[in-house]
């Protein structure tokens, strides 16, 4: 089909679109030389997204509904099974129907205890496409989960709209590619670009086939640090989100890689990172987050309360939802028979069902999800709690973990912060009550005001203890703020 032909679909398009379902073959007759409705269609699938038209399963098309994403997401159970054949087809396609068995089931776990010891000390990892296998056997599941909590953020506050150009900056086997796609309803439709240079990118390719019609992926071999999007997208390319997922503590300057991508980020866009939940990686990802802030604001969690201020605290901070369910290719790996004994196995020792990560939502137009300034008359900042030792004070601050104690009869203890901490801060809960009782029952990153809390010093950690006992009242931030 010549270049005026596809004009002429795209303006039949274009008007019949406000009018009706657009039908292929209703189109054909109004387009010079009458090309046949097959070759329409293809037009009008490659043009999907600049049109914003659905396909439907009748072959027709319509407009993507206005109204950005509802809030319908009530949590993760379990990996999909569809996802889990396709992964599972792959490594039969490597290793034989077998594969889980004898040598190859030992060279796969292998693999996934090289990456687990590589990822504890931070060692380069090269993703030829066996690791890349081993890694979706382990990662895959939990990665689809972690991506799904943390956009449903920005579902619930109306900053998911049903089109979407989104940009995937180390996509790896396809985690987030596959949350995304599940999180999103049906009406939704998306141009998905993944950048990923590794061997991972064929498993990835196998994982975007399970998507559906109106997920339209595009797969950018190339390292992130090289990938234009003027060049290979469109030079007036923008995303409505750019996710690093598991990827900024692999890169050698991730501050500048993310300074580099707000260049192709919407004026109203939102920049995703996500990262494990352990000490290194979790750090990481705050210092990141901390240099970038002269021109992305942190819409969530670790939002600066305080105007002008910003943390210096080391920054871990994850949450953790609740485990999904033991993926077969997980439990089958872990149980297949050995090629020689494994005395240093542990039952479960590659199953990995913990959903567990740290996470920042960054964006450019200064929006952040608690809009609330303290009044500086009826609040102490956290960067003063130096002159406050031994005394009881109100302050206002997010909840930035879930109970961090060993359990059993030890203290609850949960972190927070507002924005302007230089040291860690806890706290502490002595004596539950009703009057403190949403210090619990709070979700991570939610807003608290701490009324009549003592500040202790805690030499052994280096970090301030805001004890609540019986005479603090804690309590949720009113609606709004």
């Amino acid at each position: 089909m010549n270049e005026s032909q596809r004009e002429g679909v795209r303006s039949n398009a274009k008007y019949l679109r406000e009018v009706r379902p657009i039908d292929p073959e209703e189109i054909t007759e109004y387009v010079e030389g009458q090309p046949h409705p097959a070759a329409i269609r293809q037009v009008l699938r490659e043009d999907a997204f600049e049109l914003g038209l659905l396909e439907r399963e009748d072959g027709t098309f319509e407009p993507v509904p206005d109204e950005p994403v509802a809030p319908d997401f009530d949590g993760v159970e379990e990996f999909p099974t569809a996802y889990a054949m396709a992964l599972e087809e792959l490594l039969v396609a490597e290793y034989g129907a077998g594969w889980v068995d004898g040598e190859t089931g030992d060279a796969i776990r292998e693999r996934v205890r090289d990456l687990k010891t590589d990822y504890l000390w931070n060692n380069d990892v090269t993703y030829d496409y066996e690791t890349a296998l081993a890694y979706a056997c382990y990662h895959l599941p939990d990665y689809y989960a972690t991506v799904q909590y943390v956009l449903a953020i920005l579902a619930e506050d109306g900053l998911l709209d049903r089109q979407l150009r989104v940009l995937d900056v180390g996509a790896g086997v396809g985690g987030p590619a596959l949350g995304l796609h599940d999180l999103l309803p049906a009406d939704a439709l998306v141009d998905y670009h993944a950048v990923e240079p590794s061997d991972a990118a064929d498993v990835l390719t196998a994982m975007l086939d399970e998507t559906g019609r109106n997920f339209q992926a595009t797969i950018h071999r190339t390292t992130a640090e090289s990938f234009d999007a003027g060049e290979t997208v469109r030079s007036d390319a923008t995303f409505d989100l750019v996710l690093f997922g598991n990827v900024l503590s692999e890169l050698d300057d991730p501050a500048a890689v993310v300074e580099r991508y707000e260049e192709w980020l919407a004026a109203d866009g939102t920049m995703v990172a996500i990262a494990p939940a352990d000490r290194e990686t979790a750090i990481g990802l705050r210092e990141v987050e901390r240099a970038v802030e002269n021109g992305l604001t942190v819409y969530a969690p670790t939002v600066r309360l305080w105007p002008d201020a910003r943390p210096t605290d080391e920054g871990w901070s994850f949450d953790r939802k609740p485990d999904i369910a033991v993926p077969n290719v997980q439990r089958r790996l872990d149980e297949g028979e050995r090629a020689t004994p494994d005395p240093d196995h542990d039952p479960g020792e590659f199953v990995n069902t913990v959903v567990q990560y740290a996470y920042g939502l960054w964006r450019p137009d200064g929006r952040e999800r608690i809009a609330f300034t303290p009044d500086p008359s009826s609040f102490a900042r956290l960067a003063d709690s130096e002159s406050h030792v031994t005394d009881r004070i109100d302050v206002v601050a997010v909840k930035l973990s879930h109970d961090l104690s060993d359990g059993d009869e030890a203290n609850p203890v949960f972190k927070i912060g507002d924005g302007s901490q230089q040291r860690s801060h806890y706290a502490v809960l002595t004596k539950p009550s009703a009057l403190n009782r949403p210090l619990e029952s709070a979700a991570y990153g939610d807003l608290l005001f701490f009324e009549n809390v003592l500040v202790l010093w805690n030499d052994d950690e280096r970090a301030y203890n805001l004890v609540v006992d019986g005479e603090t009242v804690v309590d949720h931030a009113p609606a709004g703020e």
